[in-house]
């Protein structure tokens, strides 16, 4: 299981891994127990499944194990507090892993830890508000979630404030207009640069136009818990239902294929069923996104059929936590 976690081979049966760790618990064998439990979780944590993988680790003190064991459990607590973006529980997470990284004196574990804890202090996303851009960590990403503000958030493709999220993740067209929308706040946006955002056309003649009415209409509908979308004389503003401030969040760099990049960005090997697995998608989708990202250069390939993996360094300036399931939920 340790190797084709680390293969990033995500198809193991993960049920015998389970019964193999109730044998060790009944057996006594606490350490072993532990590292399968820990096994468990990190591949939970790998898929985005955060309240499975909080469950495998809820209640156990971990206190008692060596400290290589020690530190890969923190390493996974820290993992779950980071996707959920609770940013004190993580950085405290990985102080105690590497404070039990340095009891092992293991320095390939170390320089796990130190790669975990880049994270922390890396632009995690950029923040568009008033036609200003700056980038942000993850500790203000946090707090401009709890803030109150109405987000646009392009990293996890919802429309959220501190009590409601609407998701726009199956709507790419609800999406434009709404980061387009987000963006431009307090202003009105031209309909022209609404038909360019959201349909890709150079022009807004007659058929761009209806289309247009029609796309705003079920926006509104999407979004009339949270905003209003008004007309205006050259275009559509967005009008919060209450007075805040309305920000855009997002990736570090536009990129189409962001989510796949995300996960290739940890430096490992992941076969496209792993990634199809990780992502959610269709083996097929997440095929064709490598295939574009090879030939623009952006990842490599090695191997045939099967055994086929793809990897790339990670891009300097480009995290990629809230690209990754789960990064928001629960929070």
């Amino acid at each position: 299981a340790e190797i084709a976690l680390v293969s990033r081979d995500l198809g193991w049966p993960a049920k015998a891994l389970d019964a193999a760790r109730s044998t060790l618990e009944k057996h006594g064998d606490h350490v072993n127990a532990a590292h399968a439990r820990n096994l468990e979780a990190r591949r939970l944590l790998l898929i985005g499944r955060l309240d499975e993988a909080e469950g495998r680790l809820a209640g156990f003190d971990p206190t008692t194990l060596p400290p290589a064991s020690r530190a890969a459990h923190e390493l996974v607590i820290a993992g779950i507090a980071i996707r959920r973006l609770r940013t004190k529980a993580a950085r405290a997470a990985l102080g105690r892993a590497a404070h039990a990284a340095g009891q092992a004196d293991i320095p390939a574990l170390t320089a796990e830890v130190e790669g975990a804890s880049l994270v922390m202090n890396t632009p995690a996303a950029r923040l568009i508000a008033r036609g200003v851009e700056r980038p942000l960590l993850l500790e203000e990403v946090e707090a401009l979630l709890a803030s109150g503000a109405l987000v646009v958030d392009a990293c996890r493709n919802i429309v959220r404030d501190a009590g409601m999220i609407v998701s726009l993740a199956t709507r790419p067209v609800l999406l434009a207009l709404a980061r387009a929308l987000g963006e431009a706040w307090p202003a009105d946006v031209p309909r022209s640069t609404l038909v360019a955002r959201a349909f890709g056309g150079k022009h807004a003649d007659e058929s761009h136009r209806a289309r247009l009415r029609v796309e705003v209409g079920r926006l509104r509908v999407e979004l009339r818990s949270l905003a209003d979308v008004s007309a205006t004389k050259r275009g559509f503003a967005l009008k919060p239902r209450r007075p805040r401030d309305v920000v855009v969040l997002a990736p570090p760099a536009d990129e189409p294929h962001a989510a796949v990049l995300a996960f290739l960005a940890d430096g490992e090997s992941w076969s496209s069923s792993a990634l199809a697995i990780a992502l959610g998608a269709s083996s097929r989708t997440v095929q064709r996104s490598l295939e574009q990202l090879a030939a623009a250069g952006k990842v490599q390939s090695f191997g045939r059929g099967r055994a086929r993996r793809w990897m790339t360094p990670p891009v300097p300036g480009f995290p990629t936590i809230l690209l990754l399931p789960g990064s928001l939920s629960g929070y």
